[in-house]
């Protein structure tokens, strides 16, 4: 089976980003009925207000101040001054619900992303920059804001305001009614041509705005390598180059906006004219009133801040389809690993492992195991040898599933790993890899992570029985000490102890073993043997190693050659043979690889 890495060029479209909102909208629903209800009643108003204008500059321009007249400014002050203090009530109520339905949605959206994310298979992340894929989760819940506060304080009061207006006018005057509905309509289909033009590229910005960030974290997370090898020129000649794929992509989506919102203001004129001089010539024919010419231009007024507010909002909205985009399809993307339907808790008895006709190959130039078949019994210690390629390390993965086999089947006390839940399946094995990583938290919380329910005193034992515990106790925060990013703080040796102390913590019943000595100085590795061989006591053991003196009393040893067998036995009997142990023993015992 062929492995693709994920293709990095890849969003879904806003129905799709549509979709994943509305779900969590849903949860909100109490509260977004008030914004709706909030929203239409504000418009409402909104839309009243200027028939109050209108009566009130009617009884100016057609009566000279009498008594009832001025009863019935004063009425219609009242009244216009009851109406804005409604809006003013509407407004709160609006503003209070939205923002606690978008800081509420934004934490589920931040969770549920970062959850399905953390869910993908190995494969996935090795193909993917980390400051890339932490941008997109960060934009995922923020274009959520960005979209919510445009549809709901623009968008949809835009169209309900428009749609009144043209209502009321239409039936003060049919024709001014019919030509500010017409220039509506094409003002709406050209937003809408114009989006479906200028959604690709924004997909192409928010695509190179997540290279930029990815570009900036492999960087930053490689400074070390950088200083060392005298790459800052080199660095700064790469991150040029993002930058300039970035700022041209912009450029262009930029202008084109700018194109689109002149194209816009000439249209607002060209309405704004037309019915001045309509509402003129009806007014020459005893048609309209001076507080119609009032009512039409405050129409027109609202109606253009509106639309310009939109107009403003494009960029945002664009924007934040194309930034959700990404993650969405992340989300909408399966995980190369997961658990059958009904898988069960993975039962261990004897930790017995069984690896029977397995073919792997992460693609079809690169094959690894070859019909591989091994048995380990229950609390047997074994050690993988063989040259490298020969796919010591990849049986490791295998196990864990980070992988799953392409053939055949593996098997830990007659159970097929593929069909039992993955986290059981985790549980029962604690791996200590060649070159740990390690949390930027505290060492306390590091080792803890073996066995999260563990006292202090635990993790403390754990530390005692890796050897950690003496340089740890040296530190001026001890077990508080922050490690750094990955561990960078402490030397490798000082990471490996760390993670073997982590494996002791966890005591789990399969314990896997990859080069775990391998970064240790001799007194070091001399203290770990010790604490290794109690930490084996009763478990299923599987050591990979190069150096070959140090699997010496394992029960069997197992060479691997080209993804198979190609001798097995106790380090005595390869020895006596003559196969390749026996000359990989002969080379490091010669001094190529000595353990001086």
């Amino acid at each position: 089976m062929k492995r693709v890495a994920p293709k990095e060029k890849k969003s879904a479209g806003p129905l799709q980003v549509i979709f994943f909102y509305a779900k969590q909208l849903k949860r909100e629903w109490p509260l977004f009925t008030i914004v709706m209800l909030s929203t239409v009643a504000l418009q409402v108003a909104n839309l009243i207000a200027p028939l109050f204008l209108r009566q009130f500059f009617n009884i100016i321009s057609s009566n000279t101040p009498t008594a009832q007249t001025e009863h019935q400014l004063i009425v219609t002050i009242l009244w216009i001054g009851s109406i804005g203090l409604i809006v003013w009530l509407l407004r709160r109520a609006l503003s209070i619900s939205t923002i606690y339905i978008e800081a509420r949605a934004m934490s589920t959206l931040y969770i549920d992303a970062f959850d399905y994310l953390i869910k993908h298979s190995y494969q996935f992340f090795i193909s993917q920059f980390a400051g890339t894929l932490t941008r997109r989760i960060s934009k995922y819940a923020g274009s959520f804001e960005t979209l919510f506060d445009s549809f709901a304080a623009s968008f949809i009061p835009t169209i309900l305001y428009v749609v009144g207006a043209v209502s009321i006018l239409f039936v003060r005057n049919h024709a001014l009614g019919i030509m500010l509905g017409a220039w509506a309509v094409l003002f709406a289909a050209f937003q809408i041509y114009v989006s479906r033009l200028r959604q690709p590229i924004r997909a192409q910005r928010a695509e190179e705005d997540s290279a930029l960030a990815g570009t900036f974290a492999d960087a930053i997370s490689n400074q070390n390598t950088i200083t060392i090898f005298s790459g800052a020129e080199h660095e700064h000649e790469n991150t040029a180059h993002a930058v300039g794929k970035w700022r041209k992509i912009t450029l262009r989506s930029w202008v084109a906006d700018d194109y689109i919102w002149g194209a816009q203001g000439f249209l607002m004129v060209l309405i704004n004219v037309s019915l001045l001089y309509g509402a003129f010539r009806f007014w020459e024919r005893g048609l309209l009133t001076v507080g119609d010419f009032v009512l039409i231009q405050s129409y027109l007024l609202g109606i253009f801040d509106n639309l310009n507010s939109i107009t403003r909002e494009l960029r945002r909205v664009y924007d934040g389809f194309a930034d959700a985009g990404e993650m969405v399809h992340i989300m909408q993307t399966p995980h190369g690993v997961k658990d059958v339907e009904g898988a069960q808790d993975l039962q261990i008895s004897e930790g017995k492992i069984d690896v029977k006709g397995v073919n792997f190959q992460f693609n079809e130039a690169r094959p690894i195991l070859n019909d591989l078949n091994l048995s380990i019994r229950g609390g047997e210690k074994v050690a993988l040898v063989g040259p490298s390629g020969a796919g010591k390390s990849t049986i490791t993965k295998l196990l864990l599933r980070l992988y799953d086999v392409d053939d055949g089947s593996i098997e830990i006390d007659g159970q097929n790993i593929k069909k039992v839940k993955q986290e059981s399946l985790r549980d029962a094995i604690a791996f200590v890899p060649q070159e740990p990583i390690l949390f930027h938290r505290s060492l306390l919380e590091n080792i803890r992570y073996g066995h999260r329910d563990a006292t202090d005193e635990e993790v403390m034992e754990a530390a005692k029985l890796a050897h950690c515990h003496e340089f740890i106790s040296q530190l001026p925060e001890a077990y508080g000490t922050f490690v750094g990013e990955r561990g960078v703080r402490l030397s490798g040796g000082e990471r490996q102890r760390i993670a073997i102390a982590r494996a002791i913590l966890k005591r789990a019943p399969i314990l896997l073993l990859d080069e775990a000595t391998s970064s240790l100085d001799s007194e070091s590795e001399r203290y770990i043997q010790d604490s290794l061989q109690v930490l084996m006591e009763g478990k299923t053991v599987l050591v990979i190693a190069h150096r070959l003196s140090t699997i010496m009393k394992m029960d069997r040893i197992i060479v691997l050659e080209k993804g198979a067998v190609e001798a097995d036995g106790t380090h005595m009997e390869l020895i006596a043979s003559d196969g390749l142990y026996r000359k990989l023993w002969n080379i490091q015992a010669g001094g190529f690889l000595s353990e001086e």
